[in-house]
């Protein structure tokens, strides 16, 4: 198929679906034409994630018709071969269904560009066919710069996107910009050092390293939550709160990632990015203003507060690591991590961590903050609780127990919405009191159609708003926290005292000395 011109395409375009959500909000702003060049475009996110998102950015008018996406990978695809494919997907794995006549005009706007990521003449062709593009798409030589990849070709990738001049910003240029996938590095070092590979060619302002978990609504509306109702900030603090609990739990074990898994493990995978980002949004000051940099200053001052100074007694303390074994989760039995394909039989990788860290500043002094995440536990969920301290006067002693703490519960998966506990009194002529909650959900409360974490980002990532992205110092200290942990634990296995895992059965929520843990200091994991 040959490329429709620029205006030819708007003249063809069909008419979008209408947004809901877009008469006076932020998603009213629609991006300015660019190519979306992916790399790995024949991968798994890409099909999954990436796709289905510009799909159904472009169904509710968010997208110009003339938005372009270049696949780039080595397998010898024609254009028609790799939109077949890419259709199959999107119909596969768009949230809604896909209508014919958007994806066919969304469709023309897509190409494939084969090549070798070490192969310098491929990004001097990835070059030229993008000048024909921007010819015929009318895209303004406006480009998004999407990594798909493993983490290893990121630097070769990005070495040679400088060197086929594809930064280049200005000048008769349109905006030049790079999306980065996570794991940002292994540990601090290696973060470091991909912190410098990428910014030896792009700017700052021109990365944008993803993580899904900052696009998901409740995340998104955390912000809003505590700085748009004057009712909580007051109490947000040290005085009020007595702890907080971040909980990032999974049903499902490693689904075939085994090597990927065994690399990381539950602490490169989901604590030293989800959940650090999580904690930090949660302990963070009010931002000067609501600006990529103000949020993400505040975010860095945060992480740079926690407490790092992990001594070996310190973690046996204060960290818990575990594995699972066989067990049953939702009515089927299921092997331990050791069974899962490719996995090491005595691997000594976590499949569960749980730690108390605490934010060393002035408004969350002495405050613990309890997180914990794990595969294969007894149910898919994530939430952020916010517990509050007893009342100073216990004016109910002749009670049989007294009521339990206020709480604020944030869910941000799968049932997306925000909890208030209470104490109410019991109808009747007696004096009885216990916990009530008042519960808000987003699926009953709001009809509306609700994107998906990258559209939302990916959108963002074509406004060039980096708010919801993390920043280059923020990575380094998030793995500030972590790498010490995992240092010692390396250090511990290869000195012959490894774990004895497996330690927590699957469908269970974890080892016992999670919930040690937080015994210790006279609380408990709040049930989900």
């Amino acid at each position: 198929m040959a490329p429709r011109t620029a205006a030819a395409s708007r003249a063809g375009t069909v008419r979008t679906q209408a947004n809901p959500l877009r008469a006076g909000l932020r998603l009213e702003k629609v991006p300015e034409p660019a190519c979306i060049v992916v790399f790995g475009a024949t991968g798994d996110l890409t099909h999954r994630k990436i796709l289905p998102a510009l799909y159904n950015l472009r169904r509710v008018g968010l997208l110009p018709a003339e938005t372009t996406v270049l696949g780039f990978a080595r397998r010898p695809y024609t254009d028609e071969q790799f939109r077949a494919d890419l259709k199959e997907s999107v119909v596969a794995h768009s949230r809604v269904p896909v209508q014919e006549a958007i994806w066919d005009d969304f469709a023309a706007g897509i190409f494939y560009q084969q090549g070798e990521f070490h192969d310098p003449d491929a990004y001097q062709a990835l070059s030229r066919r993008l000048d024909e593009l921007s010819v015929a798409r009318g895209t303004r030589d406006n480009r998004l710069f999407y990594l798909a990849t493993p983490p290893s070709l990121g630097p070769t990738i990005i070495d040679h996107l400088g060197r086929a001049s594809l930064d280049v910003e200005g000048r008769g240029h349109g905006w030049s910009r790079v999306v980065v996938e996570k794991p940002f590095g292994r540990d601090l070092e290696s973060a470091r050092q991909l912190n410098r590979d990428v910014q030896r060619v792009f700017r700052e302002s021109q990365i944008y390293r993803i993580d899904h978990y900052l696009g998901k609504e409740t995340v998104r509306n955390l912000l809003v939550f505590r700085f748009g109702n004057g009712i909580f900030e007051p109490i947000w603090n040290r005085r009020y709160v007595d702890h907080v609990q971040i909980t990032v739990a999974e049903s499902l074990g490693v689904e075939g990632r085994g090597p990927f898994y065994e690399e990381a493990g539950a602490s490169r995978d989901i604590l030293q990015n989800h959940m650090l980002q999580l904690l930090s949004l949660v302990a963070m000051e009010p931002p000067i203003a609501f600006a990529a940099d103000d949020l993400r200053n505040e975010k860095l001052r945060v992480l740079r507060a926690i407490d790092c100074d992990w001594t070996d007694e310190r973690i046996a303390r204060d960290v818990v690591r575990g594995q699972y074994g066989p067990g049953w989760v939702g009515g089927k039995a299921v092997p331990g991590y050791r069974e899962e394909p490719e996995v090491a039989k005595d691997s000594t990788t976590e499949t569960f961590v749980a730690l108390k860290l605490e934010v060393q500043n002035w408004r969350w002094a002495d405050v613990p903050f309890y997180l914990r995440t794990g595969k294969r536990l007894a149910k898919t969920a994530t939430e952020i609780s916010v517990q509050f301290k007893q009342p100073p006067l216990a004016l109910f002693k002749e009670l049989r127990a007294d009521p339990e703490p206020n709480l604020l519960a944030l869910r941000i998966q799968p049932d997306e919405g925000i909890l208030l506990r209470f104490v109410a009194k019991v109808p009747g002529l007696g004096l009885d009191v216990r916990s009530v909650n008042m519960d808000f959900t987003y699926g009953s409360s709001f009809v509306s159609d609700a994107p998906e974490a990258y559209e939302t980002l990916l959108l963002d990532a074509m406004l060039g708003d980096a708010s919801l992205f993390t920043r280059g110092d923020e990575v380094e200290a998030a793995w500030g926290v972590v790498s010490p942990i995992d240092s010692a634990w390396e250090a511990l296995d290869q000195g012959g005292h490894p774990p004895g895992f497996p330690n927590y059965a699957a469908g269970s929520w974890g080892p016992e000395e999670a919930d040690r843990l937080v015994a210790r200091d006279g609380r408990r994991w709040r049930r989900l």
